[in-house]
């Protein structure tokens, strides 16, 4: 695993998830008890972390923040 740790992320910071070869690039919106409201910032559909990891951390599974 690389890139950021979940207890770094920030509200109103933009980020860019890789799990599985799938891409997500969100802005967090919430954080709330063990989990975060995201934004996709393509579609501005509303998710939480849980939807995108649910089937567990590919061996690429990464976050990085997008500037």
């Amino acid at each position: 695993m690389a890139g950021l740790a979940f207890d770094v992320l920030r509200v109103g910071k933009k980020y860019r998830l890789v799990n599985y070869g799938e891409r997500y690039e969100f802005e967090i919106l919430k954080i709330l008890v063990g989990d975060f409201e995201l934004k996709d910032l393509h579609t501005l559909e509303r998710y939480r972390m849980s939807e995108l990891i649910r089937f567990g951390r590919g061996s690429d599974f990464e976050i990085r923040e997008v500037e």
